[in-house]
């Protein structure tokens, strides 16, 4: 009989994970590769599975403890004797998805809590919801703390029945009371990493954004083109993929662009792993990374880039899937914006790339020697740099060269 430990995956990448919840209690059975734990950073929520069979026999972390990369989270005893049996106060292991499929259960269900992590318990309970009316998305239909936080807020983005008005007098406080209604919402883990990595950006690295005007109509035609036939191999052909196409062909003329600042060096990287911002509606952002590149063709972003965000949107990324990015694309022009200045390094990465909004603009352009005014879809697209790292020089060839590229597209 020996134990193994439980250790913090140390691939965090630059933030700080907390531990969500514990999926399993001391004294269970658990087989290798079952989720053990839930942890949550500003990029992802993973799961950590278990590193053998055995029995869960000590907890060093519990929920919202800190959890730096390596850090010992709990252990497992593996040997002759794992033959330990949950808690028969606690119910079986069944999970709700399966009791509402069985005739008859739905009543026994309401507001029991078989099968739930400690924090999943804790969580239905102070909001009083019954766990059989939420959808898990864990492993085998397992609720997991994500999806009571989504049933919260439906529950919160519905409307209330009236109460009966009741006149009170207000308690005395030091604070004016704002006029009309006010909704208080509470922070939440992801909004608090990402005010809190923004913060740290702006304060470590003196930010600078160079902006240039870019003509999409050879990328335009060329998507026109093409389009079907990327769809026929399976890939959604965005114009995002072109940004990415355009980028790696930049990095050549101005590799410090692909790098990271730390306090005693600059790593300079071969491999262009490129991070896609990625709104996730009012629950913040997320930048899942399109790995080396640099190896890829425009069908091979594309079916990379696609895969990447339908996941990143279903919450089904993994912590592999938003690591090692040298660089990130803000196409913050899909929510309309023309312009945004600056748009915050991603750290320890030393510039982001921001694409506005396309619109059709008033342009001169010379035709056979003779000035002409033309009607072409423009969008700014601007390189924000940590001004330690590269000057404007490097700044204007690296957009100069970007340009270029989406401009003289192959038709």
């Amino acid at each position: 009989m020996s134990t193994i430990d439980i250790l913090v995956p140390h691939e965090q990448e630059g933030t700080k994970a907390i531990v969500r919840s514990w999926l399993k209690r001391i004294g269970d059975a658990i087989s290798e590769n079952d989720p053990l734990v839930e942890l949550e950073t500003d990029k992802v929520t993973q799961e950590v599975p278990a590193p053998a069979t055995g029995t869960l026999v000590e907890i060093f972390l519990e929920t919202d403890a800190e959890a730096t990369p390596g850090a010992l989270l709990g252990r497992l005893r593996t040997g002759a004797e794992n033959g330990a049996q949950p808690d028969p106060a606690e119910g079986s292991s069944a999970t709700f998805s399966q009791l509402r499929s069985e005739p008859g259960t739905e009543h026994k269900a309401t507001h029991r809590t078989i099968g739930l992590s400690p924090a999943v318990r804790r969580a239905v309970k102070a909001h009083d919801i019954d766990p059989a009316t939420i959808d898990g998305t864990g492993k085998g239909g397992r609720i997991t703390r994500t999806d009571v936080d989504r049933a919260i807020a439906a529950r919160e983005a519905t409307p209330a029945p009236a109460a009966a008005p009741v006149t009170t007098r207000p308690p005395p406080t030091s604070v004016e009371p704002f006029p009309g209604g006010v909704q208080s919402i509470p922070h939440d883990r992801m909004r608090l990493a990402i005010a809190q990595n923004m913060l740290a950006s702006v304060t470590a690295a003196p930010h600078v954004t160079a902006v240039f005007e870019c003509d999409f109509s050879a990328i335009i035609e060329h998507r026109r083109k093409r389009k079907a036939a990327f769809e026929r191999d399976g890939a959604n052909l965005t114009f995002t993929a072109y940004f990415i196409a355009a980028c790696v062909e930049a990095m050549k003329v101005a590799p410090t662009i692909n790098s990271r600042w730390f306090d005693d060096r600059l790593e300079i990287y071969e491999d262009i792993n490129i991070g896609i911002g990625t709104a996730l509606g009012d629950k913040g952002l997320i930048v899942p990374v399109v790995q080396r590149a640099q190896d890829l063709s425009l069908l091979g972003i594309a079916l990379k880039l696609g895969d990447l965000i339908v996941r990143a949107r279903e919450n089904k990324l993994s912590g592999a899937d938003v690591r090692g990015g040298t660089f990130t694309i803000s196409n913050h022009g899909i929510s309309g914006s023309l312009f945004a200045s600056p748009i915050i390094i991603n750290q320890p990465q030393s510039a982001i790339l921001g694409v506005g909004k396309t619109e059709k603009r008033v342009v001169v352009r010379e035709v056979e020697g003779n000035d002409t005014i033309q009607i072409r879809p423009m969008a700014y697209v601007s390189l924000t740099i940590d001004h330690r790292v590269v000057d404007g020089h490097q700044t204007n060839g690296w957009l100069s060269r970007f340009v270029e590229v989406i401009e003289n597209w192959p038709i």
